[in-house]
Formats: structure tokens, sequence, C-alpha cells
């Protein structure tokens, strides 16, 4: 009897699920998973196709769970989906887990006053639907199915986390994997880990709501095209991108753009002639007259430089740098203090590596002398700015050396150097140029990094839309007629 009833609930209830009459992922409607789903597999009848629907309601639950946590998405992106489906997960895996902890220790202690369930009144008997009487076997095979069910979820949900939650960081993920077996610890750290993916997916959704906001007024299309020049020590590569989402986000919004493909460890003179050369054929493609540069770290000097060139103000109508070392960075000083042999020699194994990669002339040991504050002090008085040409400024400032573990013993070896506040390679007083816009913070104590601003790790953190502060700079770029 009440095997039946059990069934025909069951049946009612994820048909409702199937046709989207309810959602037996909502708080209010998924106790009977919690309670009575895993348990189907060991209720077995005489009749053939009583267990087939038992069979197929306990794999539609799995599948459903497993596979489509989320059904109501307010977001287009499949990663955030599947990272707001990874804390659903958790959550219900965990409630799921509380509410069988609690239903086997009342049948245990119901079956310790009661042996035998057919001398208890019958409200007391459907408590023990799977019917144990003294079963042990039965019992403990029921609690295993039970244990799989729900940590298979639970597994399922935190993998989900670990692989997407940017937020998370790279290290942090490694200290959670690590952890994640401590018990009670672990409760802590996947409540952690559950909010920053709400965290993150409220982000996302504030984001797409801008995006439908800003899709009819094309935001970013300016008058001239972008060219964005990298920093030093990396290229313009097709599958990792130096400047993360940001490029991705701005041609979504309107923004025409190109990359410099300056070299790694090119020197400010050979980095600025291929760069002169890019610029002369987007204008030949796009019959254009001008560009916009968008210059990070060394490439704001590389972008300088080529303006002083012969003819070059008149094909650039804007330089935006950001972190760029426009006074030197006192990092350099520093390294400056290790002897030349081991210098040229630390020179020679990236000049090497970098050969095999693309560089076609990389001269690590020249390129990185032209940052010193010395080599920068008779840059600037050497080649000043073009009238012709708008410069604008921004810089960012990690607030403690923890804030990026790659950056983190430069930024306290620059803070020793008495370089002030600065992004782990650049202070801020060295990257202020021409109109200075401002410093990107974020809340709390963290701050942004010289990585973090060219969402160099694909992460978002709190007070802080890496996304939405370059739209505004090309909105702005916009506004001025550029």
């Amino acid at each position: 009897m009440y095997e039946a009833a059990i069934v025909v609930f069951h049946i009612l209830y994820l048909v409702g699920d199937a046709f989207k009459l309810l959602d037996i992922t909502r708080k209010h409607v998924r106790f009977p998973v919690y309670l009575l789903m895993p348990h189907l597999v060991l209720l077995w009848s005489d009749a053939v196709i009583v267990n087939t629907l038992l069979i197929v309601c306990f794999l539609y639950t799995t599948v459903r769970l497993h596979f489509f946590t989320f059904r109501y998405s307010q977001c287009d992106n499949l990663r955030i989906n599947v990272l707001y489906g990874g804390q659903l997960l958790i959550r219900f895996s965990l409630w799921g887990l509380t509410v069988q902890v609690l239903y086997y220790v009342l049948v245990i202690t119901l079956t310790s006053w009661a042996p035998s369930w057919t001398s208890t009144p019958s409200w007391m008997a459907f408590l023990s639907f799977l019917n144990f009487n003294d079963n042990v076997i039965l019992f403990w095979a029921d609690a295993f199915v039970t244990a799989v069910f729900f940590l298979f979820l639970l597994a399922n949900g935190t993998l989900r986390l670990l692989f997407t939650c940017y937020r998370l960081g790279i290290l942090r993920r490694i200290l959670i994997a690590v952890n994640l077996w401590i018990p009670v610890v672990n409760l802590f750290l996947m409540n952690y880990i559950c909010n920053k993916a709400i965290e993150e997916y409220d982000g996302e959704c504030c984001r797409l709501d801008n995006r439908l906001l800003r899709s009819a007024g094309r935001t970013c299309q300016t008058q001239y095209p972008f060219i964005l020049l990298h920093g030093i020590g990396f290229r313009d590569l097709k599958h990792l991108n130096y400047w993360g989402r940001i490029a991705r986000e701005l041609t979504r919004n309107g923004a025409v753009l190109y990359y410099g493909h300056q070299e790694a460890w090119g020197t400010i003179e050979r980095n600025s002639a291929m760069i002169s050369a890019k610029i002369n054929e987007v204008l030949a493609e796009t019959g254009g007259q001008k560009v916009n540069i968008i210059a990070h770290s060394k490439g704001g000097l590389d972008a300088r430089y080529l303006i002083c060139e012969p003819g070059m103000a008149a094909k650039v109508a804007s330089l935006t740098t950001i972190c760029t070392p426009h006074r030197g960075s006192e990092l350099i000083s520093f390294l400056n203090k290790l002897p030349d042999g081991i210098y040229r020699y630390i020179a020679s194994v990236f000049n090497r590596t970098f050969a095999r990669i693309g560089d076609q002339e990389p001269d690590f040991y020249a390129a990185t002398k032209q940052l010193s504050p010395e080599y920068c002090h008779e840059f600037n008085m050497k080649y000043p700015d073009a009238p012709e040409v708008y410069y604008q400024s921004y810089a960012s400032v990690m607030n403690r050396f923890s804030a990026d573990s790659l950056l983190s013993i430069p930024h306290l070896l620059m803070r020793f150097s008495g370089a002030g506040k600065n992004d782990g390679l650049v202070s801020e007083a060295s990257a202020k140029w021409g109109a200075y816009r401002g410093t990107f913070v974020s809340t709390g104590r963290r701050g942004i990094s010289h990585g973090d601003i060219i969402d160099l790790k694909r992460e978002d953190y709190r007070g802080f839309d890496v996304l939405e502060e370059y739209i505004k700079i090309v909105q702005d770029l916009k506004e001025k007629g550029f």
C-alpha cells in the first residue's frame, strides 16, 4: 500500500517537473527528493510495470539534477549557468544528506523501541516505507545507495565551482581542493565557494542587462579603430588573449580592434617600427585617417616613441596608457644591482626561449634596461608629446602584497625601494602621463594588480569590473570625438 502510494506520488511529481508545472530544484518543492527519491531503487514490487516506473523515476531525477540543474537562467553564458548550477547542487546535496541522517536516526530509534513494524501503529510504520523490519542488510544497502546518490551530486557541484568560478582564483582553488577532505572545515569551504558563485552569477547577469541596454546604441563604436598594445614579456596570441575578456566585450559593443603584434622582448625602437607598420596596414584596410591606441605597461612607451616618428603623429588620434612606467620602474633599479654577468645570462635564457615562440630579435637585456627610471628620464626629455595627439593615463594599485600571488614579491620590493603605491611592477606616480584619469581600485583590502587590469587571470573582484571600466574608457573617447 505504502509502496504504491509513493510510486504514484513520484510519477505525478516528476511529470509536473517534466512539463515545467513545478521545479524539483526549487527550495519549496524539493523535499520529496531529499526524503524519498534515493530509496526508490530498493522499493521493489511484484509487478514489473511498477518496478519499471521506479527505475524511470530514479533515472529521470538523477539525470535532471546532474545535467539540468539550473532551468530558469537569466544569463546566456554557459559557464555561468554551469557555475550557478554547481552551487545549487552543493546546497541541494547537503540538505538532502541532513534530511536522510534525521530519517535514519528516527528509523533506528523506532526499530529499537518496536522490533516488529507489524506491531506499531500505521502512522509510525509509514516512516519506514521500505519496511526494514529486522533486515539489517536491506537497511545498510539502502543507506549506501542514499549516500552515493547525494555524494555524487555534491562532487558534481564542487567540481563545477572549482573549474568554472573565476572569483576563486588559482591559489584559492588549490587550497580549497586540498582542504575539502577535512570534516567540518569542508562545510565552511563549500559555503564560501557557493557564495562566490552567487556573486559571480549576479555580476554576469548585471553585465547582460548592461549589454541589452547598450545594444541599440553601439556604445563602443568610435570614429577611429583601436590598436591594443601589450606589455613586456608577452605576445599577441590567438588562443591566449593578453587582454583576457576585454577585447571580446569591446567588440561586442561595437569597437573595431586590432593588435600591435610587437615582440615580447623587443626594444622600444624595434617594437615601435612594428607597430607603425601595423597602423599603416589598419588604415589601408579600413580607409580611415587615424587610430586610437590603448597600451598597457611598456606598450605605452612603444607608442609614445612611434608617435614621434616622422608622419606618425598625424595617424594617431589618442593614446591611452594603462599602468605604463613613464618614469621607470623601481623594480628595474633593484634588478640592476645584480652582477652584469648574471643579468646577461638570465637575458640569454629568455632570448632563446622567446625566439622559439615568435620573437625575431629578442633583447631581454636592452628591453628591461629601458624601463629603468634613469633611462625613462632621458626618454621623456628626448621624446615630448605631440600636440595633435590626445594623451591620457590610468594607474592601478595593490593594497596588500598578497593581492596577487604572482606579483607579491615584486610589490614588496618596490615598497622597500620607496616606490610607494604600486601595482606590483609600476608605481602610481610613474603611471601618470598626460590627462591623468584616475587609479583603479577595488573595495576591501585587495586592490588591483598590474595583471588584474588586463584581465590576465580572467577573474572578477568585488567592487571592480574590469570589463565595464574599459567600456567606460572607450565611451569617454567616443564622446571626445575619437
